[in-house]
């Protein structure tokens, strides 16, 4: 984690870019980057505007790659994954306040479903430039908000980042990451093939 960490800190400002596009698409990394945006916003607040600008667009171009997979699996795509009853309420609150629920996705923090709203709203057809720009605005307003707190706290994050405590909450932190990513994939690769057998 801590050689990750330094990877990520040594590319500066693009970092959070980097992590964005990884986070939102198809790894499991919860408040991975809200983490790498207090550090490097800890460290020089000049950086909290172009952080907050990149994670933001970073987020919006893992989004990109969702939206291509899901919109193409189709509502049948997400058939393969849920429960008729459970298929049959997420279409019912997609279609009348798909944009409230992306926004609140790209808010809220974990366990809230992030990558299940957005890929609902893509499989739905919820039209993509318009679901684009409530996910970069979105997460413009969470990672500004977590900007702010870094300046106001960051000493004392910073100085908790470092505590044996946190050390073993990230290991903990990390395999459930692990374990994540590899549903997740696991799901993105079945929705991707699950896609071509019906376009074949």
């Amino acid at each position: 984690m801590r050689h990750a960490l330094r990877i990520l800190l040594t590319l500066g400002v693009a970092g959070p870019l980097l992590l964005g596009i990884l986070d939102s698409s198809f790894l499991f990394l919860p408040l991975g980057n809200d983490l790498l945006l207090v550090i490097l916003v800890s460290r020089d607040h000049r950086r909290y505007l172009p952080v907050a600008a990149l994670a933001s667009l970073g987020s919006t171009l893992g989004v990109v790659l969702l939206d291509l997979v899901c919109r193409k699996g189709g509502e049948g795509g997400l058939k393969t994954m849920l429960k008729p009853k459970r298929l049959a309420f997420i279409k019912k609150k997609m279609s009348r306040h798909a944009g409230y629920a992306v926004a609140l996705a790209c808010i809220a923090p974990p366990p809230f479903p992030f990558t299940a709203v957005v890929g609902a709203a893509s499989a739905f057809s919820y039209p993509r430039i318009r679901l684009l720009a409530i996910v970069f605005a979105s997460r413009m307003v969470r990672y500004l908000l977590i900007g702010w707190a870094a300046i106001v706290w960051g000493r004392q994050i910073v100085r908790i980042a470092r505590s044996p405590e946190f050390f073993w909450t990230m290991v903990v932190f990390v395999t459930i990451c692990a374990i994540g990513s590899a549903f997740s994939v696991a799901g993105w690769i079945r929705r991707t093939r699950y896609a071509s057998t019906q376009t074949a």
